[in-house]
């Protein structure tokens, strides 16, 4: 149990540190603007611009943010119970969309949680052995992997002359050459990823040996083997199709988010898809909720198409409220409430 609460105060304690640097870091920017434009330091708050870019938002444009989140869940709902039925048990919709809306609300508190308390909360109510569960989410979350690979690969055959741009753009003006090749941190990056593979070459009967090696590819095959097993599902095809849809959603929800908010609404589709991306990665990194490392990512994202840090800020900030804040600890509550109610046995 302690080591539980420290784990807990770690990652909450990091989520801050992030989100306080990434503040402090603005507020520096947007003082130093307000200090170009004239404007008195007194009369210059970045809290006060949040307060007022927040009574910006467009309610229409948020309310399609969180349709698209509510569909994201009902389709996720509804593909693991294909993932479910080869296992002989047949569960309860409202049970299933139910313990996915806990997991995120747990989410929220502990990184990670959410998919252990999603599952045995199923388990619990469906009555089915919580082993077999988590094995469903654990192939789940595979399925959002490759699906998080395809979304990446996507935003960099669309938008990657943006970034190669935006990057080349930096280095002249941090006095180095435009070109990337000439660039000493990518020279020097190329040369590591190339020293590595000569490396791999090398050695590679020795480090097959190696116990670290070893832990690695059953990993990988473990990865491998989950996938596969969606393809021996009874209708692998419409699996398929709501990984799709759940991930075209979650796209959906990032372009809505920057119709809502005036200094983004100009962006249009393949922007939304680059800063998904760049919104998507801050979740990956273990934070409650994506504290902070989801606002500092998505505000590097926007930087990419001139949005100043100001205005990032305050979109990440919005973003952020609408789902994680607002959405997850209404629906976690809700389901905490409905599941018992929902499953009461009759006397």
């Amino acid at each position: 149990m302690l080591k539980k609460a420290l784990q807990f105060l770690l990652f909450l304690g990091v989520g801050i540190a992030i989100l306080t640097l990434v503040f402090r870091s603005q507020n520096t920017a947007f003082q130093e603007q307000c200090r170009l434009d004239g404007v008195p330091s007194d009369q210059c708050s970045l809290l006060d611009k949040l307060l007022y870019d927040f009574s910006t938002v467009h309610i229409g444009w948020m309310l399609a943010v969180v349709v698209a989140f509510t569909v994201s869940n009902i389709l996720r709902a509804l593909r693991w119970q294909m993932l479910i039925e080869p296992l002989g048990y047949r569960t309860g919709f409202a049970n299933r969309l139910l313990t996915i809306l806990l997991g995120y609300f747990a989410n929220l508190g502990f990184p990670r949680i959410g998919e252990v308390v999603r599952a045995t909360s199923l388990a619990r109510y469906e009555k089915i052995p919580v082993e077999k569960v988590m094995g469903t989410t654990v192939v789940d979350r595979l399925m959002d992997f490759v699906c998080l690979g395809l979304v990446v690969g996507l935003a960099f055959v669309f938008e990657g002359k943006t970034l190669l741009d935006f990057l080349a753009q930096r280095s002249s003006t941090n006095g180095q050459s435009g070109s990337l090749l000439q660039n000493t941190f990518i020279l020097l990056a190329l040369g590591l990823l190339f020293a590595g593979f000569l490396a791999t070459l090398i050695f590679w009967k020795r480090w097959q040996q190696l116990a670290v090696f070893q832990k690695v590819a059953n990993l990988l095959k473990g990865f491998w083997d989950g996938l596969r097993s969606v393809f021996r599902l009874r209708q692998p095809t419409l699996f398929v199709l709501y990984s799709a849809g759940i991930w075209l959603m979650f796209y959906l929800q990032c372009y809505f988010n920057l119709q809502a908010f005036p200094p983004t609404a100009q962006l249009g589709a393949g922007a939304a898809l680059m800063v998904f991306v760049f919104g998507t990665l801050g979740f990956v990194i273990p934070s409650p909720g994506g504290m902070g490392t989801f606002h500092a990512l998505a505000i590097a994202g926007l930087a990419l198409y001139g949005i100043s840090g100001g205005d990032a800020f305050s979109y990440a900030n919005i973003a952020f409220f609408a789902i994680q804040i607002f959405y997850n600890m209404v629906g976690g509550v809700l389901a905490l409430v409905l599941l018992p109610i929902l499953n009461k046995k009759a006397p």
